[in-house]
């Protein structure tokens, strides 16, 4: 079997290009081209999905195979690993400053004049956001929230500065 590359993958039909080791390429009738890796684990037939072609390269392919054949000589399922890993992003994600900051925001809101939640949104928006926003809540410290007001502190804008540090506690 030959090993598969970038010319031969743009110029085929709907198929599977095998490139070797379980890893292929799924052509679909409609033209999409989606990286399948098939190995078995536990005695069952299994298959993990890549991404898509040419978004995906042949080399990040070919690596993400080699990383899946490694867990696998390691006793560890691929698809599981996979499933572990975008639940702790969509768990860094759902508790980084930014999103916790639009929760509290709601609530907050609701008790003071729709003036006061603007101003108060646009100073987070503007000064501490770019900064912390995406930051899990659980990594930040005193030394980030200081760095994140030293912008303000350097032009002088002490109002601003003391608004965005009530702001941020």
């Amino acid at each position: 079997m030959t090993a598969l590359t970038d010319p031969a993958i743009r110029a085929t039909k709907p198929r599977k290009l095998r490139d070797g080791e379980g890893l292929y390429l799924f052509i679909t009738p409609a033209g999409g081209k989606l990286w399948r890796f098939d190995y078995r684990f536990d005695g069952k037939e299994k298959t993990l999905a890549f991404g898509k072609y040419p978004e995906v390269s042949l080399k990040d392919a070919r690596d993400w195979r080699d990383e899946a054949r490694k867990l696998l000589a390691n006793g560890a399922a691929p698809a599981a690993v996979k499933k572990a890993q975008k639940a702790e992003r969509q768990e860094r994600t759902a508790n980084n400053f930014e999103a916790i900051a639009h929760r509290w925001f709601e609530v907050w809101k609701a008790g003071v004049a729709e003036k006061t939640a603007e101003s108060q949104w646009k100073r987070l928006e503007n000064h501490i956001l770019p900064i912390l926003g995406d930051v899990p809540v659980a990594e930040i410290t005193p030394k980030k929230v200081i760095e994140a007001l030293r912008p303000l502190e350097a032009r002088g804008t002490r109002d601003s500065l003391r608004k965005a540090l009530s702001t941020s506690r």
